[in-house]
């Protein structure tokens, strides 16, 4: 069977990386997801996308340039599906308390080598806290943030994020002892993904969002989609 995560929460359907994208996608009954971290001025974790605040919220500048006391007053409403109520931006802390994911793909962006370890331990110290280190799986493209996360916090699981094919996806993700390789639907080739799988990968295929797709993915024997649209996805494949 084909797992579900949810993109960013709900992308789809409340603005994205807020609790109440989160809280959409829990409410289809798909109890996985996948996020964006980033570090704010004092080193907490936040939950957005970019590094900058333009795109999602009504403010400019870096993440990285304000505190987290000041992001989680910042409504990241912009560009998303229409929505009532503000969404803040919110801490990592306050979704593991308040969302019961069954799994999370936490996906750290690209860092310096000193943000990546910061991250990481970071991740690594909040999962033991909340008792989910089984439950989290840290993904990334950048070769700095799983080399921080193979040495500095082995016992964490990684994922590695495959979006262009100009080295060998499978490879990368084994130099750094990955158990998930994330690959764009346009890498997701039959072929790759048996022998990915018979490396003992798990393959989680990101963004997909239309019906057919999904289904021929599910067909190939994808281990999991992510999607914009859990609920359309667990319409389309039967599951939660």
């Amino acid at each position: 069977m084909t797992l579900i995560y949810g993109h960013r929460g709900a992308k789809g359907e409340a603005p994205e990386n807020t609790l109440a994208s989160f809280e959409q996608c829990l409410k289809h009954g798909v109890r996985r997801c996948e996020l964006d971290l980033h570090l704010s001025k004092d080193s907490e974790l936040m939950v957005i996308h970019d590094p900058t605040l333009k795109r999602t919220t009504d403010r400019r500048g870096k993440v990285i340039e304000h505190t987290a006391a000041d992001l989680v007053t910042y409504d990241a409403r912009k560009g998303g599906p229409g929505w009532m109520q503000p969404c803040p931006i919110p801490r990592l802390e306050e979704l593991f308390e308040k969302c019961d994911f069954e799994h999370w793909q936490l996906e750290v962006k690209s860092a310096s080598r000193t943000r990546a370890a910061t991250t990481v331990l970071a991740i690594r110290e909040m999962a033991v806290r909340h008792g989910l280190m089984d439950k989290v799986t840290v993904t990334s493209s950048s070769r700095e943030v799983l080399k921080a996360a193979l040495e500095l916090t082995p016992d964490l699981s990684r994922g590695l994020v495959a979006e262009y094919a100009w080295l060998d996806p499978i490879k990368v993700a084994q130099s750094y002892g990955c158990e998930m390789l994330a690959l764009n639907w346009t890498l997701c080739t039959p072929e790759r993904l048996e022998k990915a799988q018979r490396q003992g990968l798990h393959v989680s295929v990101w963004t997909v969002n239309e019906p057919a797709l999904m289904r021929r993915l599910a067909d190939f024997g994808v281990d999991s989609l992510i999607t914009d649209f859990p609920g359309l996805a667990t319409a389309t494949l039967g599951n939660g």
